[in-house]
């Protein structure tokens, strides 16, 4: 249990953020204080300005409400470090349809971390700055569409079925229907792990060789995915038994299909 209840309430604040309604009781339970405690701290966060709905009743609860004005963000240095890497690791791997190049990429990696930093505290700014400050990731010459990712993951979490050109690695281009699973980063290449319709069996495309993504109506029915996991089933040469680790990578391209 926490005693301090500016603590206390930036944890409360932690859970809200993960979304849905949480009950006054389950908000007692995982920071073991009591449900009377919980409702202080809701109106401590609604004084700093977070909106906090709330459901009256013997099983009360509480959802954290998007507001136009934005508080601080309650980052740990450490998160802010993670944060700070991860922008700059994944940058030169994306870039948008109507921008080409590195310098663009940074670009968009510049004001995406000048944002987050507009609502850091100054400590946490100085810990942002210091990691900046401090990685270097060179360029890639495999970098893939942003607007292609945002649009094969919203189709993975919704479950929903796709088409999309694709060129193979001899350059024959076709047109594939597929239910997309999985984005894997493997080997210095995004692939996508999916289900194609077509050939009625599990298939990885490169992501820099798919051209644009087309959702089609409906939703898919998941299937359990390939191997006893999807690290294990690129390594054996998806599923086929040789250990592609113990090949000659300059062979190796699981796009291929």
């Amino acid at each position: 249990m926490v005693s301090d209840p500016t603590t206390r309430a930036l944890e409360l604040l932690s859970v809200l953020q993960r979304g849905g309604e949480w009950t006054a009781a389950v908000l007692a339970a995982r920071l073991e204080v009591s449900t009377r405690t919980v409702r202080r701290d809701v109106e401590r966060l609604r004084r700093l300005g977070y909106r906090v709905d709330s459901r009256p009743g013997p099983s009360s609860a509480y959802r954290l409400r998007a507001g136009r004005s934005v508080p601080p963000l309650l980052f740990t240095a450490d998160e802010v470090a993670i944060l700070v890497a991860g922008v700059r690791l994944i940058a030169p791997r994306l870039a948008s349809a109507d921008r080409a190049g590195g310098a663009d990429r940074a670009d968009d990696a510049d004001s995406a971390l000048a944002k987050v930093e507009n609502v850091l505290s100054p400590a946490l700014r100085q810990r942002a700055h210091a990691m900046d400050l401090a990685t270097e990731v060179l360029d890639d010459a495999h970098g893939v569409s942003v607007q292609v990712v945002g649009a094969l993951a919203d189709a993975v979490a919704e479950s929903g079925r796709v088409r999309f050109g694709y060129r193979d690695r001899n350059d024959a281009t076709s047109v594939r229907t597929a239910d997309p699973y999985r984005h894997v980063y493997r080997a210095g290449h995004w692939y996508l792990v999916g289900f194609d319709l077509d050939r009625d069996e599990w298939r990885t495309y490169r992501m820099d060789r798919i051209g644009s993504v087309e959702r089609i109506p409906g939703t898919y029915r998941r299937r359990d995915l390939p191997g006893e996991s999807l690290g294990r089933w690129f390594d054996t040469d998806f599923g086929r038994g040789r250990d592609s680790r113990h090949q000659d990578a300059g062979h190796q391209d699981p796009g291929h299909q």
